[in-house]
């Protein structure tokens, strides 16, 4: 079992045929994602060739959906054009949009969430490194060869944290690893992944890794409390950022005492969860917890 992304998923991705989305395409056909083509409204009806396989071009989401039984959207197109492609896979009822690209204007990203909030598509991102169910299929960004398959399901606002949890972790390996993007407004939350998380039988535990700024990790200390029984270990990036910088991604600012590291991990211990100072700290925590099983 995994969370949203299985060997069964059949990916497409929008902006196949540009340089970032074609290197991509190639790692994830690599990692045995079952990659149908790719979405060019200005390149429809030609052939891409990707290593041994030649992938389809169409015009739109909804004509790969149709022809294809596409059920992931893999999103690389520049930040301008990124809300007319959600937009797209929206309209498309595609069951799950990655958005990997960053910069995306922030009202692009509200206009977005206002429509796809009550639709069928499941929106992870923007600025985010995708998610990836080792042995079974990648869609995004993160590399293959990190880790195997194992009992630890993770959720991360981070992309480099999220490879070095998994390579610290890699002798235990992971059911879905899920990077949620650290934009103010993302599509799908820590909440969101730990609820997935708790449903599903091949995750017995759970790493959690915030960042300073917002209340995203206080409101997951608070579902955690209340929803979750598998053990939880986090980790907040930013323990040593000065007050009122921000700190990489746009939604890591700390004002005045809200969004601190300290406050978060103060809520996240509150609800039961281990958190370690640093990540190597987090991941002897979970050996501890996988440990105890």
């Amino acid at each position: 079992m995994a969370i949203w992304l299985t060997e069964k998923s059949r990916v497409v991705v929008q902006g196949m045929t540009g340089a970032e989305g074609l290197k991509h395409t190639r790692r994830m056909l690599a990692a045995g994602t079952d990659v149908a083509g790719g979405v060019n409204p200005r390149k429809a009806g030609t052939l891409v060739q990707v290593k041994d396989t030649s992938l389809p071009v169409f015009a739109s989401v909804g004509e790969a959906v149709k022809e294809t039984g596409a059920d992931v959207s893999v999103i690389f197109v520049p930040p301008a054009h990124t809300k007319s492609a959600v937009l797209e896979a929206v309209d498309a009822e595609i069951p799950l949009a990655v958005v990997i690209t960053e910069g995306v204007p922030v009202l692009d990203t509200a206009t977005v969430w206002a429509r796809a909030r009550n639709s069928a598509t499941r929106i992870i991102g923007p600025n985010c490194p995708g998610l990836i169910s080792p042995g079974r299929a990648n869609a995004g960004i993160i590399p293959s060869d990190i880790t195997g398959a194992g009992p630890i399901g993770l959720v991360s606002k981070s992309g480099t944290l999220t490879y070095q949890l998994m390579h610290e972790l890699r002798d235990i390996g992971f059911s879905t690893c899920v990077g949620i993007g650290g934009d103010p407004i993302i599509g799908t939350t820590h909440i969101d992944c730990l609820a997935a998380f708790e449903a599903d039988p091949a995750t017995k535990a759970i790493v959690l890794i915030g960042e300073i700024g917002g209340d995203a990790e206080e409101r997951a200390a608070a579902f955690i409390a209340s929803h979750v029984t598998k053990p939880v270990v986090g980790y907040i990036a930013g323990f040593t950022a000065p007050p009122g910088k921000t700190m990489g991604h746009a939604g890591a600012i700390v004002s005045g005492s809200s969004g601190t590291a300290e406050a978060k991990k103060a809520a996240l211990e509150a609800a039961g969860v281990r958190v370690g100072r640093t990540p190597s700290e987090t991941a002897r925590l979970m050996r501890a917890v996988i440990g105890s099983l």
